[in-house]
């Protein structure tokens, strides 16, 4: 049967290429004339494919199924799944009809701010690039532009900030910060970790390669602070390292760490931004940039950037260099 109804109302096409490959597929329609047509269309298509060497017409729904098939252990493939949900206007369409500009004003509809677009957009791109250099899908790809973003975000707390927050948190969840105040580890990271990543005796925590956002494996140094709060741990449960009053592995922690902020008066301060005090006083502390980059399991030196104007004290023995250019009598010291 070349065409067929489903019991939602939407006919279907059932058809076999030249090349004897069965394709059955959606015509979108409740209109029998409609999907009759399409069904001739895609048909006619795949004639010409064969017989005139034209590229498919691919859709963009085959497109994404091909994406998320051949990334099936990628990380961040739930990431992927959710922006093709949202992308919406572009179900139905052939690949060769997603212009720049139909392209930009759709991700433009998409509610967030300038960074969440980029990542839409960086999504798309990377897609039609696959659709190009990969696939054979299509012979080009539109070059999309990127929205300006704001500066990156660093949020820190100085240490008599931090040591009221912790005392504000439940005694569980206190223990958790601290950890993540002198390892600088992830919040999934610390959720998650446990006991055979410890080494007590080397005093290193683990991480595999599908544990980090870089993809790498990372050895993290445990200071006294750390292994202070480890030792506190142990017994409490056979797998995980954290856990709850219940002796269960801590899973929602939003509701006391929001109470707490507001006992203490601290704004605008993630979970993550704990992360972001660790590397701060690190720094401050004349780490360098390169050994925080070692430590934190960044993959490079721009990413700690961000860090680096809180210890000018490098730049001192510089600046002196233009010292007694000017007369001393504007410059001299009272």
């Amino acid at each position: 049967m070349p065409i067929y109804k489903r019991n939602n109302g939407i006919w279907y096409a059932d058809i076999y290429s030249p090349d004897g490959k069965r394709i059955r597929c959606s015509t979108g329609t409740k209109c029998e004339k409609e999907a009759q047509e399409y069904h001739d269309k895609l048909k006619y298509d795949l004639w010409r494919v064969k017989h005139f060497a034209e590229k498919p017409k691919i859709l963009w729904d085959e497109a994404c199924l091909r994406w998320l098939q051949e990334r099936r252990d990628k990380k961040s493939l739930i990431d992927d799944e959710t922006k093709i949900r949202r992308l919406t206007a572009f179900r139905g369409l052939y690949l060769h009809q997603l212009n720049k500009s139909l392209i930009m004003a759709e991700i433009a509809k998409i509610k967030g701010s300038n960074a969440t677009k980029n990542r839409y957009l960086s999504f798309v791109q990377a897609l039609l690039n696959k659709c190009v250099r990969d696939w054979g899908y299509l012979d080009s790809a539109p070059k999309l532009a990127r929205y300006k973003e704001s500066k990156r975000r660093v949020r820190w707390l100085r240490p008599d900030e931090a040591e009221k927050l912790v005392a504000a948190l439940p005694d569980y969840i206190a223990e958790m910060a601290v950890f993540s105040l002198n390892t600088g580890l992830r919040k999934s990271n610390v959720l998650n970790l446990k006991w055979k990543q410890i080494d007590l005796e080397r005093k290193v925590a683990w991480l595999h390669h599908d544990e980090t956002k870089s993809g790498h494996a990372l050895g993290v140094a445990l200071n006294d602070a750390a292994l202070s709060v480890l030792f506190k741990q142990r017994g409490k449960h056979p797998d995980y390292v954290f856990v709850n009053r219940r002796g269960q592995p801590v899973r929602d922690i939003q509701k006391p760490w929001k109470k707490a902020l507001e006992a203490v008066g601290i704004e605008d301060f993630r979970w993550h931004d704990l992360r972001h005090t660790w590397a701060s006083w690190l720094v401050q502390s004349g780490v360098s940039l390169y050994a925080l980059k070692e430590m934190g399991g960044w993959e490079n030196i721009e990413m700690v950037q961000k860090y680096a104007h809180l210890a000018p004290e490098h730049l001192h023995r510089h600046a002196g260099l233009l010292d007694g250019v000017l007369d001393t009598k504007w410059t001299q010291l009272n």
